[in-house]
């Protein structure tokens, strides 16, 4: 039986016509070891779909008749500063593009926009994609030894100019327009145009791209499908039938629970006083003004 979920809200879902969703192609892999997403697989609470050309057109007809939600400029402005007082400490999520250190969570170097990692693969296809459109760029020199780190946090080949090279590479607008393309295709599109077959408003958009960012994109128990495929099994989505508020409250109870399980004693409070204070504050389209803490650090969106 699924449960109902412990939020004691009554806010009306509206489900799109189709109850589908598949998983789009990325690089990239989970830090659990998991495949990053299945080619095309269905999802396993969609029978009938396969994954098909038709079914994606389908799909993309559905999507394109609803409103934009998260995707619109605004909106996705937005989701970039929350997330960036999350990831970086900050509302001024374009001072990130020259950032990069090793934070010590065993993925290596973290760097950049959206955080790209040495050691899961992201880092290496965004550099690889860059060099073949900017063959002579100061990152190129070093692919060799990100090849060789991949899926490790190991520093072997990088060290010590990686660091200083990817903060000049950084002053260059080519290189900013790359991490923004690689952010939008790995993390933010795939993410949001799921949250849209699953029936999710502009806040359940955004908590499935923020879960995307900081779990990856991996169908193993801590990765972002592994655990919407957990949520599903507990409570239907909104294009289920299933309650949005209710459903988003499941999702975020086993997110912070994944949260733990990577790392005990993780700070959460990107979950339990922001993205959870916009859930329990009935505010499912994600509208101004926002108030939320992370860190201890409270931030404010007129």
């Amino acid at each position: 039986m699924k449960r109902a979920g412990c939020l004691l809200l009554s806010f009306v879902a509206v489900a799109p016509a189709t109850t589908a969703a598949f998983y789009l192609l990325s690089p990239g892999s989970e830090a659990d070891g998991s495949p990053a997403r299945p080619s095309a697989s269905a999802s396993a609470h969609s029978p009938g779909r396969d994954g098909s050309a038709a079914e994606r057109r389908a799909d993309d007809r559905m999507i394109a008749s609803l409103p934009p939600g998260l995707a619109a400029p605004e909106k996705k402005e937005l989701a970039q500063r929350i997330v960036a007082s999350a990831e970086n400490s900050t509302l001024d999520w374009r001072s990130a593009y020259g950032y990069i250190e090793d934070i010590g969570d065993g993925q290596g170097y973290t760097a950049g926009v959206i955080g790209f990692c040495t050691g899961t693969h992201d880092l290496l296809a965004l550099v690889e994609r860059y060099t073949r459109s900017h063959p002579d760029n100061g990152l190129a020199r070093y692919l060799p030894a990100l090849r060789e780190v991949d899926g490790t946090d190991a520093h072997d080949g990088l060290d010590p100019g990686f660091p200083a090279a990817w903060r000049k590479e950084a002053t260059h607008q080519a290189f900013r327009d790359a991490q923004d393309a690689d952010r939008d295709r790995v993390y933010f599109d795939p993410a949001v145009r799921l949250a849209k077959l699953d029936g999710l408003g502009t806040l359940g958009q955004f908590i499935y791209y923020d879960a995307m960012v900081f779990h990856g994109p991996g169908t193993g128990p801590t990765g972002f499908y592994g655990l919407r495929e957990a949520t599903i099994k507990e409570a239907d989505t909104p294009s289920q039938g299933g309650e949005e508020a209710s459903y988003l409250d499941i999702f975020l109870d086993l997110r912070r629970k994944a949260m733990r399980t990577k790392r005990a004693g993780l700070d959460t409070s990107r979950i339990d006083t922001a993205q959870r204070q916009f859930l329990y504050d009935g505010n499912l389209s994600l509208d101004p003004p926002l108030t939320w803490r992370v860190y201890g650090e409270t931030y404010r969106v007129r």
